[in-house]
């Protein structure tokens, strides 16, 4: 990239760092959106899924498919503890997953695609969502109709699992499918030196937490992979009274959408044996957030071949090594048409950021969002003109 280029694009990803915005409430970064799409020459809709910005752009050298690109916008509701120049302004909200890099990155490459509109064909959908993080806003904009038309998909992350620059992806299940539960274990409270009036529901939670290890190891595959976790625990007031309630909060994951399905229902059987066995009643509520992130082997090609041209193969991950556990709503992108979604390291340990994604102290190395642009470039620009070499 070019240095003026390069200076822009680390300037764009500072200032939208200062400036963080909740899921649905991206109305500063969505102005900055709209207003550089439309100086590049894109159609541009906004207010889509409240926040979203859509900028359309027709290749000049005749027919082709209609990509899609995306990317978030969001931050998290996190005080940020980073130590740089450009820290958030907003107390409490902080970029700490990247997104302020795929917003800046994608701008780049959105102006890029402009300035050669003369060499491909068909058609660029650029899509700036909110809500990715938990807020179903691929979903939303696609119940809006962004998808209309679209033949192909293609999307990144900055990644803190990999090396700053090197290049990630993988044909199919890529990342996992992903669901929340809240269970609420009702028992009968009393005074801790008469345990025998009592149904503890703190003793019957635990034993919970732990049978559920039970259904990973013993009730999945071996051959697949699948992950079930608490992560909140709450009961109790005093240390001689025996709690009445507890209430347990977790996630469920999977690579396969029947897998991740099924899970929900272990869980609740699990805690109605129990409950039953030991006289408690209890509520379970889940929720089904996000489908698995997979992508379409064809395309998962194009894009490692487009990663080689710029870093060299040396510096291309390709296979299940990269796949991660975590989730991510562009897989609702790709249950409708294919496409693919893929890593960019962003980490740099001289540098000092190593700390993972939704940490108070996340940065990425800066270094990567070159390597990004002419990834997500060159496999645009691959894709519209029908996988040749650019």
């Amino acid at each position: 990239m070019a240095t003026a280029e390069t200076e822009l694009l680390i300037r764009t990803r500072r200032d939208l760092h200062q400036h963080p915005e909740l899921a649905f409430q991206e109305v500063r970064t969505a102005g900055i959106v709209a207003d550089r799409l439309r100086a590049a020459g894109y159609d541009v809709r906004t207010g889509i899924a409240e926040t979203g910005v859509v900028g359309t752009l027709r290749g000049g050298a005749g027919d082709g498919p209609t990509l899609l690109l995306r990317a978030d916008m969001d931050a998290l509701p996190i005080v940020e503890e980073t130590s740089h120049g450009f820290r958030s302004t907003v107390e409490g909200k902080m970029h700490a997953c990247g997104h302020d890099a795929h917003t800046a990155i994608g701008l780049a490459v959105a102006e890029r695609l402009a300035a050669k509109r003369g060499e491909w064909g068909g058609t660029v959908k650029y899509v700036f969502q909110p809500a990715e993080e938990g807020g179903q806003g691929a979903l939303r904009m696609i119940e809006q109709g962004v998808l209309e038309g679209v033949d192909q998909a293609l999307g990144l992350h900055v990644w803190m699992g990999l090396p700053s620059g090197i290049v990630g992806v993988t044909p199919g299940p890529f990342m996992a499918s992903a669901g929340e539960f809240e269970l609420t274990v009702r028992g009968r409270g009393g005074h801790g030196a008469m345990p025998e009036q009592t149904v503890d529901a703190v003793v019957i939670g635990s034993q919970i937490v732990v049978a559920l290890q039970s259904i990973v190891s013993r009730t999945v595959s071996p051959l697949e992979s699948a992950v079930v976790t608490v992560g909140a625990f709450h009961a109790g007031s005093a240390q001689n009274v025996i709690a009445e309630s507890a209430r347990l909060v977790g996630t469920y994951r999977a690579f396969e959408v029947e897998a991740c399905e099924e899970l929900p229902r272990r869980i609740e059987k699990i805690a109605a044996a129990l409950c039953q066995a030991m006289g408690a009643t209890y509520d379970f509520h889940y929720r089904q957030d996000t489908p698995p992130t997979i992508n379409d082997p064809a395309i998962a090609d194009l894009v490692r071949a487009a990663a080689e041209e710029v870093v060299g193969t040396d510096r291309v991950r390709f296979g299940a090594e990269v796949r991660t556990m975590a989730a991510e709503d562009f897989g609702e992108f790709l249950l409708r048409v294919p496409g693919c979604y893929f890593f960019v390291g962003a980490m740099n340990e001289e540098k000092g950021q190593v700390h993972p994604h939704h940490n108070p102290r996340f940065d990425i190395c800066e270094d990567c969002m070159p390597v990004a642009v002419e990834v997500l470039e060159r496999a645009a620009l691959r894709a519209l003109n029908g996988d040749r070499p650019v």
